[in-house]
């Protein structure tokens, strides 16, 4: 019923939108920084910070950082 998966985003990219959906979604930066972009809201997480969130909001990750990072994504149900 949950999906881990790896995202490897490189400097100045983004990863997929999700779509709004019902469900949850938690994030470990494992190197690197990024921006959560959620709905219009945008957080700033480094690495070793977590974020939680709901899906009902369309959501992605954006790595504006000189560096590349990488992100422990985990979602409930799985959608990819």
């Amino acid at each position: 019923e949950i999906e881990p998966i790896m995202i490897d985003l490189q400097a100045g990219c983004t990863s997929q939108e999700i779509a709004p959906h019902a469900g949850e979604e938690f994030g470990y930066v494992l190197t690197g920084k990024i921006v959560l972009v959620n709905g219009s809201k945008e957080h700033t997480i480094k690495k070793g910070q977590t974020f939680y969130i709901n899906g009902t909001d369309s959501h992605f990750l954006r790595n504006d950082a000189a560096q590349p990072a990488r992100v422990l994504w985990i979602c409930t149900p799985p959608i990819f």
